[in-house]
């Protein structure tokens, strides 16, 4: 069947998230002849409220959201046969447009583990550096000053953050840094006021505008919202182009049929963990198993496409606060000024309610009430490896609320929110395309959540560890005891509201073995996504299951490369943005390589 090609260009994207928009953007500031298309399922973000006001981030994970896509994994015995949602970015610049902003960086050994050829740590920090202006403090060695992505404290500090970092640094006895983010410092509690924010216009400083729509007076570089790629247009293994159609989401009137976007130099996938294995697969590019099922032809026969699935596990358990102390309740109520954030680009506009954290590692006595059945984790990935942080524990200043719960469901009052999440939890999963019962294309989403059983441990400490904190804490006015392990009546650890604190000095509660499995139990109905996932067309070799090279070909065609956090081979100790733009900077000087253009003007090259 033939389908009208539109137009031709050089490069054309299949899918228009961060990764993409680095690429592209860094290609065309330093060759602007080159003809470069992105086509993305989702709508344009330029200068629209919901993706430019760092408080507005809630609302793009309402259920009612088109900003992103509400993945649905498979129902596991592990969550108590709940089935998962993990969200997606489906806009122009993913998740960058839609994340929580908050500023983190892996530890340099993580892209070390990764044992590629190219993506070495000494090889990644100057990219690191590049992509980057720290407003925070000047003279970081590990940090850039002069790169299009803004990192800053945002409009202001909340005082439930000092709160977490004064309780933490006494009664958890850690000691306390300015910057954990220099790619090796952790176990420390640090101030977290360092956000994807520009200091100057408290704006969020996002990948759409500080690498495409920053160039819009080039018109060699398009970006086509509204576009769903189908599947990758072949002749002999070699990529030729794209077919598309318009998204049914986006764009619910517009005509359905095919078209096609011829490439001339390459196609990149950059459809993200879900998206990118996806149209591999639609393309005959797969497990056999997998596209026999769905009637696909087999092109090619690469089995890891859509394994690896690798995520972070997150809990988030509110508390309430005091009726003075400054929170994000309100504004995210629809209480809002915003005068003076139009004025000087500050107040709570600009903020994301996340001041506070630490990258923690258990001590002796900590690791000895965690359990035997953590140990062998323990000693084979952590105990020799100071870098690595077991889970970080962070204060928001605000009722965070869980996928499974809206923002509306709560009495309108003061909260602050517990967020403890793990870092390199050893289950793994899959995403592959499916037929549904009416053959329709579905997805088979398997989380893996909690399939080891090592990975609750650290959640049910977390728990306990960061009930401990916040009760200590001059704001703590309690528990939202629905948002709490269901104890069995009686328990010492029965939650409920609070007059105020307890003594920084009083004994820690102690839990009975019911409460312990009510605690487990409670993990299993509520774990979800950090909104972190990863790995479905890892960057490994083909014997080991790997989908792409070190210079991001797909094994078995040419011209085709996939670059996004999909490729990304292993789990890395951070909020993902920082290694999505990594990837994107690593990928833009690999394709200018490939495509002759000096690296050297490639660094060089300024935007607008």
């Amino acid at each position: 069947m033939s389908h009208p090609i539109l137009s031709e260009f050089d490069i054309v994207f299949a899918g228009g998230g961060t990764t993409a928009c680095v690429v592209a953007g860094r290609l065309a500031a330093c060759d602007p002849s080159l003809r470069i298309l992105i086509l993305e399922a989702g709508q344009h973000t330029l200068n629209k409220p919901i993706h430019v006001q760092p408080y507005q981030y809630p609302f793009n994970q309402a259920t009612t959201s088109t900003t992103v896509t509400f993945h649905i994994g498979n129902p596991s015995p592990r969550l108590n046969g709940r089935a998962p949602i993990v969200p997606s970015g489906r806009c122009v610049g993913g998740c960058s447009c839609v994340n929580l902003m908050i500023y983190t960086r892996a530890p340099a050994s993580d892209y070390d583990d990764w044992g590629v050829d190219g993506w070495e740590s000494e090889n990644l920090i100057p990219l690191m550096k590049k992509l980057e202006t720290y407003e925070v403090q000047p003279g970081h060695p590990t940090h850039g000053y002069n790169g299009p992505i803004k990192v800053s404290s945002g409009g202001c500090k909340v005082g439930v953050s000092d709160e977490f970092i004064q309780v933490g640094t006494t009664y958890h006895k850690r000691h306390y840094a300015d910057d954990t983010n220099d790619l090796e410092t952790c176990n420390t509690y640090s101030l977290m006021y360092k956000r994807y924010i520009d200091g100057t216009t408290g704006r969020r400083s996002d990948a759409a505008h500080h690498y495409v729509y920053n160039q819009a007076h080039n018109p060699n570089l398009q970006v086509w919202d509204g576009k769903r790629v189908k599947r990758i247009i072949f002749e002999d293994k070699r990529a030729v182009g794209v077919e598309f159609t318009s998204d049914p989401v986006s764009c619910p009137d517009a005509d359905q049929s095919s078209s096609i976007a011829r490439a001339l130099k390459l196609v990149v996938i950059c459809g993200g963990v879900f998206g990118s294995p996806i149209i591999l697969e639609r393309s005959g590019i797969g497990a056999e198993a997998v596209l026999k099922r769905c009637g696909i032809q087999q092109l090619v026969n690469l089995p890891g496409v859509g394994e690896n699935y690798r995520d972070h596990n997150m809990v988030l358990v509110p508390y309430l606060a005091a009726d003075e102390v400054v929170t994000m309740d309100a504004l995210w109520r629809g209480e809002k000024s915003l005068a003076k954030w139009n004025n000087s680009g500050k107040s709570l506009i600009a903020q994301n309610g996340l001041d506070s954290k630490i990258k923690w590692r258990p001590d002796d006595e900590e690791l000895k009430a965690m359990g035997p059945v953590f140990q062998p984790r323990w000693k084979e990935f952590f105990q020799d490896r100071s870098d690595k942080a077991v889970a970080i524990f962070a204060a928001i200043a605000g009722y965070a609320p869980q996928l499974s719960r809206p923002l509306s469901s709560i009495l309108p009052r003061n909260y602050m929110t517990a967020s403890y999440y793990t870092l390199y939890p050893v289950s793994v999963g899959s995403v592959h395309i499916n037929l549904t019962e009416n053959n329709k294309e579905g997805m088979d989403f398997t989380t893996g959540f909690l399939d080891d059983s090592s990975d609750i441990v650290p959640l049910d400490f977390g728990y306990k560890k960061t009930r401990e904190i916040f009760r200590r804490m001059a704001s703590y006015r309690g528990e939202v005891a629905a948002d709490h392990p269901d104890f069995p009546e009686g328990s010492a650890a029965a939650c409920g509201e609070a007059s105020g604190p307890v003594d920084i000095n009083a004994p820690d509660i102690v839990y009975t073995a019911e409460d312990d499995e009510a605690i487990s139990q409670f993990h299993r109905n509520i774990v979800q996504t950090a909104w972190h996932p990863l790995g479905t067309c890892a960057m490994k070799s083909e014997a080991d299951h790997g989908v792409v090279d070190a210079r991001l070909n797909v094994y078995g065609v040419s011209n085709l490369k996939v670059a996004d956090m999909s490729i990304s081979p292993l789990n890395v100790g951070t909020n993902t943005y920082s290694t999505a733009l990594l990837i994107g900077e690593r990928a833009a000087m690999i394709i200018a390589e490939d495509l002759g253009i000096d690296c050297v003007d490639l660094t060089r090259a300024q935007f607008k």
